[in-house]
C-alpha cells in the first residue's frame, strides 16, 4: 500500500506551510494533496505559491494532487475551482459535485471524502465520468468498504482516511467566529490562532468535537494504524494521513514501518484515539483490532 499526505485542514501561516512541505519532501509518502479545502477566506498562499510547492514535491518523487473546497459559497469560489480543474499538470481531488461536473471527461481525477459515495452504482457512475481514485466517507465501516471493494471498477483505486481528526461536517456559519461571539464576515481570520483546531468540550469536560472555522471535526484523532493489515487484505491501495502542525512525520514513519513489516500490530501509538466507524460503531469509540467480517 501507498501512503498519502492529505490536504492541510487548518489555517497556517505561509511560513509554516512552506516549512511543512519542505520537510515532507523527505518523508516516506507517495502522494501529497495540496490546497485549501475548508474556507476560501484562507489565502496565506497564492495559487503560484501552491504550484511552486507542487513542483518541488514532484521533483522529490511525490505524486501531487490539487484539492478543492468542500463548500463553495461565492462566485469567486467557483472561479477558483474552475482554474484548479483546468490545470494541465496535476490530478485534482473533487470535494463537491461542482468539481466533478468540471472534471468529467477531462481526464482522471480523485473523489474526495466529502462526496457521498455509499453504493456500487455511485462508484461506477463516477468511474464513468473519469474518477480513478476514491476516498470513502469517513463514516463508512470496513464491512461496507469491503463490499464496495468487491464490485469497484477495475480502474478505481481506494484510499482510506487512516489518521487524523475526522472531517465530520461543514456549515455556512463559522464555528470559530461564533465561539468568539463575532460575525463570520468580521472573523479577521482568527482561526490562524488555532493551528490544530479548537477543542469543544461537553459539560462533563469530555472533548467531543474540534471546531475549525466552518468545519466540525472529531474531538480525538482517528487512528487506523493497527488496521492496515486488514486493509491490505481488502485490497485497499492507499492510507491517508491528515496533517497536523506537530508529529506528522512520526505518524507517517509509524505507518511506513507497519506497512513494510518492520514492526507488527498491535502497535501503541498516540492516545487517546478513535476507530469506531471502521467497526460499524459510533465514531468516537475505540475498539481493539479484529479481522474484517467476511475476510
Amino acid at each position: 500500500m501507498k501512503i498519502s499526505l492529505g490536504p492541510i485542514h487548518y489555517y497556517w501561516s505561509k511560513e509554516n506551510i512552506e516549512q511543512f512541505y519542505r520537510s515532507a519532501e523527505h518523508w516516506p509518502v507517495d502522494i501529497v494533496y495540496l490546497g485549501e479545502t475548508v474556507c476560501a477566506k484562507r489565502r496565506a498562499l497564492r495559487s503560484a505559491d501552491w504550484l511552486d510547492i507542487a513542483a518541488r514535491l514532484t521533483d522529490a518523487g511525490k505524486e501531487v494532487v490539487l484539492s478543492t473546497l468542500a463548500l463553495l459559497e461565492a462566485h469567486s469560489d467557483l472561479l477558483q475551482l474552475e482554474r484548479i480543474c483546468a490545470n494541465a499538470h496535476y490530478l485534482v481531488e473533487a470535494n463537491d459535485m461542482a468539481a466533478v461536473h468540471l472534471l468529467a471527461g477531462r481526464g482522471p481525477f480523485v473523489i474526495g471524502p466529502h462526496i457521498n459515495v455509499y453504493n456500487a452504482e455511485t462508484l461506477a457512475l463516477l468511474a464513468d465520468l473519469g474518477a480513478r481514485r476514491w476516498v470513502p466517507p469517513v463514516e463508512l465501516s470496513a464491512t461496507t468498504i469491503a463490499m464496495l471493494q468487491d464490485t469497484r471498477p477495475e480502474t478505481m483505486e481506494t484510499e482510506v482516511f487512516a489518521y487524523g481528526y475526522l472531517p465530520l461536517s461543514f456549515s455556512a456559519r463559522c464555528f470559530t467566529a461564533r465561539a468568539d461571539n463575532v460575525g463570520k464576515d468580521a472573523c479577521e481570520l482568527r482561526c490562524i490562532s488555532d493551528p490544530e483546531g479548537r477543542a469543544l468540550f461537553t459539560q462533563e469536560q469530555e472533548r467531543l468535537f474540534t471546531i475549525n472555522g466552518i468545519q466540525l471535526q472529531s474531538g480525538i484523532p482517528c487512528n487506523l494504524l493497527n488496521e492496515t493489515l486488514a486493509m491490505s487484505e481488502m485490497g485497499i491501495d492507499i492510507v491517508r494521513i491528515s496533517p497536523q502542525l506537530a508529529d506528522t512525520e512520526s505518524v507517517i514513519r509509524a505507518f511506513h514501518a507497519v506497512l513494510n513489516g518492520e514492526i507488527s500490530p498491535p502497535v501503541e501509538y498516540g492516545s487517546p484515539a478513535c476507530n469506531g466507524y471502521w467497526y460499524g460503531k459510533p465514531g468516537m469509540q475505540f475498539s481493539p483490532v479484529s479481522p474484517v467480517p467476511g475476510h
